[in-house]
C-alpha cells in the first residue's frame, strides 16, 4: 500500500496516495488552521527552534540548529502504546470535543488531553492520564485500517497536540494518512508486517526515519519500515500549506 505522494504542485498531493479511504474533494476545511493572521500551527512548530522541542518526548538524532536548513529530525525514542485493528477517529477523538479549536493554544493542548479517550474499556492503559495533557507514549503502534470513519482534522491533531511525534499501522485509512500529512502533527509510517503483535504498551522503541526502522529495545527486535517518501518534508515543514509557501508554491 504506498503511501509516498507527489509534491511537485501541492494540488495533485491528495490524488497520489493510495489508501482504503476516499479523502474529501478539497482540503478547504484547513482554511481555519491557516489564515493570513494565523498560518498553520506555525507558533507550534517552527524551524528555527531545535526539532527536539516540537514534542517533549521525541529525541532527535541531529538537533537542529538556529539556521532554517539545519537537518530534521531523523529518530523519535520512547515508549509505545499499542492499538489493534480498525481504530477508528471517534475512538481517536469522540465529536464531542471537536468544538475545541486547535489554532487556538488553550483549546490545543485541552485537545490533546482528550486522544484515544474513546478507545473501548478493553484497553485498560489510558493513552492520555486523566488530568494530564500530555502522553507518555510518544510512539502509537497500530494493526489494520487506522483512522478509519468519518473525516475530521481533529484526529491526527489530537495525537499531535498530546505528545504522539509517529504512528506505525500495518495500513491506514487514507483520509487519516491524508490529514496526518496536511496537519504536518504526527508521521503516519506503514510496517513491513504486523507489528502490533509482536510489541506491548510499555515497550521502549525506536524509529529511525532515514533507515525505515523500527526497533524494540525491549524485546531485541527490529522491523523495517515502509519509507516515509515525500511526505516526510511536508510534515517536518508543518503541514502542506507551510510546506508550500517554505517551497514558494503558494505566499509567505
Amino acid at each position: 500500500m504506498a503511501t509516498t505522494a507527489s509534491l511537485a504542485n501541492p494540488n495533485t498531493f491528495s490524488s497520489t496516495i493510495t489508501h482504503r479511504q476516499q479523502p474529501p474533494a478539497s482540503i478547504s476545511t484547513f482554511n481555519a488552521f491557516t489564515s493570513t493572521k494565523q498560518p498553520s500551527f506555525k507558533t507550534l512548530i517552527s524551524h528555527k527552534t531545535p526539532t527536539v522541542i516540537r514534542h517533549a518526548s521525541v529525541i532527535a538524532a541531529a538537533a537542529a540548529s538556529d539556521s532554517p536548513s539545519s537537518a530534521p529530525a531523523t529518530s523519535f525514542h520512547g515508549e509505545c502504546y499499542v492499538v489493534r485493528d480498525n481504530i477508528d477517529t471517534d475512538q481517536i477523538i469522540p465529536a464531542e470535543y471537536l468544538t475545541l479549536v486547535p489554532s487556538k493554544p488553550d483549546e490545543y493542548k485541552k485537545l490533546g488531553s482528550y486522544a484515544l479517550v474513546g478507545l473501548p474499556e478493553s484497553y485498560e492503559t489510558r493513552f492520555v492520564e486523566t488530568g494530564e495533557y500530555r502522553t507518555k507514549y510518544p510512539i502509537i503502534i497500530a494493526g489494520d485500517n487506522f483512522g478509519c470513519g468519518s473525516s475530521r482534522e481533529h484526529a491526527p491533531v489530537a495525537l499531535g497536540a498530546a505528545g504522539a511525534v509517529a504512528v506505525v499501522a500495518e495500513s491506514y485509512a487514507r483520509i487519516f494518512f491524508r490529514n496526518s500529512v496536511a496537519t504536518g502533527e504526527i508521521y503516519p509510517l506503514e510496517s513491513e508486517v504486523r507489528v502490533c503483535d509482536e510489541c506491548k504498551t510499555g515497550d521502549v522503541v525506536t524509529i529511525e526515519l532515514e533507515k525505515s526502522v523500527l526497533i524494540n529495545h525491549t524485546t531485541g527486535k527490529q522491523y523495517a519500515l515502509k519509507p516515509i517518501g515525500d511526505a516526510g518534508p511536508v510534515i517536518e515543514a508543518g503541514g502542506i500549506f507551510a510546506y508550500a509557501r517554505k517551497a514558494g508554491m503558494i505566499p509567505a
